[in-house]
């Protein structure tokens, strides 16, 4: 198993590499995001109601208002952008690999011509498994990014609600 591991890392070229670590990193976001939704949000959100105590004025008391929502939602949502702009990112660096591998195959064309068809399927090896790398690890967040986006949203509209005092 680890065999194979290391030749398809052989021959997905460097950029495999560079999509290994940053498909660790979003994944890392992620659970961090997941984690702070289920164990520690609900204790924030508790003590920002407890906390709660308007001001007799409705207007400062609704500038209040939306200042501790603007805190929550930066505490809610801060990570996302880091999880969205990796989620764009690594398709970009499949593609980017594809093209490393499509040059190296014309490499081998210019030198070889089609005499060395080992050489070339390097270059196109090179090239899908960095493509499939970005797409898969990509995809794989973009469903978790956007749950953890709507969550984030619901849990602030749910805290707006609560300090308005209309649930």
């Amino acid at each position: 198993m680890a065999d194979g591991l290391w030749t398809l890392f052989d021959r997905g070229g460097s950029l495999l590499w560079v999509i290994l670590a940053l498909s660790c990193l979003l994944w890392t976001l992620i659970l961090e995001r997941l984690d702070f939704l289920r164990r520690l949000w609900p204790r924030l959100h508790c003590r920002i109601l407890q906390n709660w105590r308007p001001p007799m004025k409705p207007a400062v008391a609704e500038r209040k208002r939306q200042a501790v929502l603007l805190q929550a939602e930066v505490r809610l949502a801060a990570p996302l952008v880091l999880i969205d702009a990796l989620t764009q990112a690594l398709p970009l660096l499949g593609l980017l690999g594809t093209v490393t591998g499509m040059i190296k195959v014309f490499d081998v064309l210019t030198v070889f011509g089609t005499a060395n068809a080992r050489a070339m399927a390097a270059g196109i090896s090179e090239a899908l498994i960095t493509t499939l790398a970005g797409l898969v690890t990509a995809l794989s967040g973009l469903w978790l990014a956007s749950y953890l986006r709507q969550r984030a949203r619901a849990e602030r509209d749910r805290l707006a609600l609560e300090l308005s005092g209309e649930d």
